[in-house]
């Protein structure tokens, strides 16, 4: 219900059919899919080989038929790529960065003129190569070196300790030009990457990360030379918004799940969803779960109309709403007491195996705190806007947070802006019941504090799944 109605509220209302029997097709054999792909991860043979289960393809291929690699309207995208990764988020990165490369490849033309249509038509996956040992997130202290070619070429030399998507067509990579960190889009074919080895990682287990060598790849630069960070930024801005979208689609799931579990599971003579206790606590995280959809929405409406609301609110609810979601999926998870835990029992391991990855990708949460601080101190103006997007009560209690703010207290900051755009678009967009009950929370200590003398019924079966 959330979403469908985000989706007709933020301009896309002409996408509600086909997001609805895109979520209906998705309901059947995907979900199996989903299983599969997790069960059976990515295997690597030799230096250049990933090989995938066949469920993982199927998926990948589910998400390309609807468009979620090629650019459009970022709202109807949003609701598809939310009904996907509910079902599985394995194959959201390389849907993700093949969608956003499109913004970093403009910045060239001629190679957007020649590698656009391919990713349009789904002829092309396109990664990313920015993470180094040494550096992390700093990617200014890169070591891999660009030696020039001539014609805007270069050759590549080094090692990318995280590599996304290593089976992609091309990648975005940065590397030290004699200008300086630069941009290039190097295409994969025989063409001196080596996958060294596939990561083991936590979560998102069905999808291939990597660390590769670059033995003297060529690649094509794109942007300026020395400016690769901000031409690469144009990249990471649009998969920070997935991040959210992402995280939101996770909590959807998993509060869906639970409140499904407790229409049947009967205890001490009662379904669990008739006790006030557990009543409490799937509505305290439907509240939690509605808040994340209605701002993620709105942050990709401010996309379709490159609003400036983005330039600092990405960042925010980038922060925010990935930071929530691990503590969402495991509430939901206890809603099925040792049920909850076993796989394959429910799906809710897997879901909470995947809840932190956002946090990580495309910055982690004190990345984008310290990229909220340099924005304010750079731009006065985005802070301006993200104000003017407040109702007047929270506008006060940001404001006040804005005179207080320096680094140490960055993350308070960014969550009190964070919480008072939540309550303002609830109270302008969402349902009126869930709007009170998240202003009534008097902490965001454990789920299922509400105050008394909500109606927190009509709040869960609001989060009932359809059909």
């Amino acid at each position: 219900m959330p979403l469908l109605e985000a989706l007709r509220r933020e301009g896309a209302a002409g996408a509600e059919e086909e997001v609805l029997a895109f979520g209906a097709e998705l309901g059947g054999e995907p979900l199996e899919w989903g299983r599969l792909a997790n069960e059976h991860p990515p295997v690597l043979h030799g230096d250049d080989l990933v090989e995938f289960h066949p469920a993982w393809h199927s998926l990948l291929a589910l998400g390309i038929r609807e468009g979620l690699q090629r650019p459009g309207s970022y709202v109807a995208r949003a609701a598809k790529f939310t009904a996907l990764t509910q079902i599985e988020a394995g194959v959201g990165c390389p849907l993700s960065m093949t969608h956003a490369s499109v913004s970093a490849l403009r910045v060239s033309p001629e190679l957007a003129a020649e590698w656009e249509p391919r990713i349009a038509a789904g002829e092309a996956l396109v990664g990313m190569g920015m993470t180094e040992r040494q550096g992390g997130s700093d990617v200014r202290a890169n070591e891999t070196e660009a030696r020039p070619a001539g014609d805007g070429e270069a050759t590549l030399h080094g090692h990318k300790w995280f590599c996304s998507v290593p089976m992609s067509d091309a990648f975005l990579i940065l590397a030290q030009a004699p200008g300086g960190l630069s941009c290039y889009l190097v295409p994969r074919e025989r063409n001196g990457i080596v996958i060294e080895r596939l990561k083991d990682k936590l979560g998102n287990r069905s999808n291939a990360s990597s660390e590769i060598r670059l033995e003297g790849a060529r690649g094509r630069l794109v942007g300026e030379e020395g400016r690769g960070v901000a031409t690469i930024i144009e990249m990471v801005v649009d998969t920070r918004l997935d991040c959210v979208v992402g995280s939101a689609a996770l909590m959807r799931e998993a509060v869906a799940q639970a409140a499904h579990y407790c229409t049947r599971r009967v205890a001490f003579g009662r379904l669990l969803v008739d006790q006030p206790l557990m009543q409490n606590v799937l509505a305290d995280l439907c509240v939690e779960s509605e808040a994340a959809t209605v701002c993620a929405m709105r942050l990709a409406r401010a996309f379709d109309e490159q609003d400036e609301l983005r330039r600092i609110g990405t960042a925010v609810l980038k922060y925010w709403v990935c930071k929530r979601t691990p503590a969402v999926v495991g509430e939901a998870l206890e809603c099925f007491g040792g049920n909850g835990y076993v796989e394959r029992d429910s799906v809710l391991p897997r879901l909470y195996r995947e809840s932190p990855l956002n946090a990580i990708w495309e910055g982690s949460s004190n990345v984008q705190c310290l990229d909220v601080l340099r924005a304010l101190e750079r731009d006065p103006a985005s802070a301006e806007r993200f104000l003017a997007e407040l109702e007047d009560r929270d506008r006060a209690r940001v404001v006040d947070a804005l005179s207080r703010a320096d680094e140490a207290g960055a993350r308070r900051l960014v969550e009190t802006m964070a919480v008072a755009l939540q309550a303002t678009l609830l109270d302008r967009f969402g349902d009126p019941a869930v709007a009170d009950a998240f202003r009534a929370r008097e902490s965001y200590g454990a789920f299922g504090t509400l105050p008394s003398g909500l109606p927190l019924t009509a709040i869960v079966e609001r989060h009932q799944p359809l059909g």
